[in-house]
């Protein structure tokens, strides 16, 4: 695949639902994770790794080096960062599951007519449906954020039912300056203001196949 660099083996068990009907959710220990594999300008080799939470309700991803920035001298290829990430997973026949939400946290320092955006699109390998979450800043902007996000058609993007899935996210943070007298504008759009590392939260529910 055109962004793949890398492997990075992961061994999870278990998930609970996000609301309270466990009859809705595959048995404690029965989800795997065997692998994500990631690429892209955004995410080079060696820069991402992902965590889940003690309940498997929910995983982040860690990006290193997902920094887009904008202004005089800063080359076009810097505007527009992205990362292609592939989660396989395997759970038991009779369940299914789709993206919920998206937290975003970073930082933002954006001048007057300069907008960033954060976009992440979702979707199942061998389907056409997608469900994305996306979040928009506008100049003049400063400081650290934490967006929440609610995913879009979630009732219609679905994995394979009983059957292995692999979850796709193109995730991307793009700079952009428009109008005019913009042109010595200048932004950057990352995650922390310390480690400039960016984190996305991804929220997944389940649900039993329909017979």
């Amino acid at each position: 695949m055109k962004w793949l660099l890398a492997l990075v083996p992961f061994v999870a068990a278990g998930t609970i639902p996000l609301d309270n009907n466990v009859a809705a959710a595959p048995p404690a220990g029965s989800v795997l994770i065997k692998g994500v594999t990631y690429g892209g300008t955004g995410c080079p080799q060696g820069t991402v790794s992902s965590q889940f939470t003690d309940d498997r309700s929910t995983m982040t991803i860690i990006f290193d080096a997902y920094i887009a920035s904008i202004g005089p001298g800063v080359a076009v290829t810097e505007q527009r960062k992205n990362c292609q990430l592939n989660v396989h997973l395997t759970y038991p026949g009779g369940f299914q599951y789709s993206v919920l939400s998206a937290d975003y946290r970073g930082y933002a320092n954006i001048q007057k007519g300069v907008t960033g955006t954060l976009k992440s699109t979702y979707y199942f390998s061998g389907q056409t449906d997608q469900t994305s979450t996306e979040y928009t800043f506008t100049g003049p902007v400063t400081g650290d954020y934490l967006k929440h996000d609610q995913a879009d058609s979630t009732s219609i993007v679905w994995s394979p039912c009983g059957a292995e899935g692999l979850l796709n996210i193109n995730s991307q943070v793009r700079l952009q300056a428009s109008g005019s007298g913009t042109s010595s504008a200048s932004g950057i759009l990352t995650t922390d203001s310390t480690d400039l590392k960016f984190t996305q939260v991804v929220y997944v529910q389940w649900q039993a196949c329909k017979k």
